[in-house]
């Protein structure tokens, strides 16, 4: 129930590449794929959970038969709960789920591997630097990114009118700037946007990325993550993210 052939990281590095790539899949499913992941939990069939894998794909899937399991399991039932409560709720459920079965997987590869006390505090430190699966998909490690990048942070939007795109409201470019500018420019940029997330997979605003923002949510997203380039959002004048393109009633 690993998505391929098995996988067993050794390493701390190993391990949290583990744990990235399978909160990406799981983001993934809770966001950009969450149709098709509503459709696949359907109530009316047998205990589901949701699987991230590493290679940051998702699946909804029985629980494994083998006892015990290879690894971990994740919660058991996700479907039953479904249609018995609004949808973002559900949905954050399955996130606080989702956290903990990560956390489960990445410190049984620590048990297993023999992780000293060292190497433990180090993988939770930099599993603890990235927003938690919670905090995407209920959108408060958005809220936190506008909390300390504030008015700075609009105002350095502005500056970037000139960027390819639909214009500094929906686009983020930092390497437009003339090299005769201060040297301490980017650095100042990577500071403002350092904290700003990516709707789809989570990660942090990278200076050197292509980034959108939909006029629906107003969350950010990397364009490889929605399929967007530069040149086609010049000519989107109102960019909606898949999540909120494929919203449709819920009864």
């Amino acid at each position: 129930m690993d998505g391929g052939a098995p996988y067993n990281p050794r390493t701390v590095e190993e391990v949290f590449r583990d744990f990235k790539g399978r909160r990406a899949g799981m983001i993934k499913a809770l966001t950009t794929d969450v149709e098709e992941f509503y459709q696949q939990c359907d109530p009316e069939k047998e205990n589901l959970c949701l699987y991230g894998f590493p290679n940051e794909q998702w699946e909804v899937n029985l629980p494994a038969e083998e006892v015990p399991p290879e690894l971990p399991e994740p919660a058991l039932g996700i479907n039953f709960a479904r249609d018995g409560m609004q949808e973002k709720d559900w949905l954050s459920l399955v996130a606080v789920h989702s956290d903990a079965w990560l956390l489960a997987v990445a410190f049984y590869f620590g048990s297993r591997f023999g992780f000293d006390k060292t190497d433990r505090k180090r993988l939770f430190s930099m599993i603890n630097d990235i927003p938690t699966i919670f905090e995407v998909v209920t959108g408060a490690a958005k809220k936190q990114a506008k909390e300390k990048s504030s008015i700075s942070n609009h105002s350095s939007n502005k500056s970037k009118s000139n960027s390819k795109g639909r214009g500094p409201e929906s686009v983020k470019y930092s390497k437009g700037q003339p090299k005769d500018e201060e040297e301490g420019l980017d650095e100042e940029e990577d500071d403002e946007h350092g904290d700003t997330l990516c709707g789809a997979c989570g990660e942090n605003y990278a200076a050197d990325e292509f980034w959108i923002c939909c006029d629906v949510c107003e969350k950010w997203f990397h364009g490889k993550c929605v399929k967007i380039t530069p040149a086609r959002a010049e000519h989107i004048k109102q960019y909606k993210c898949p999540s909120c393109s494929n919203k449709r009633a819920r009864p």
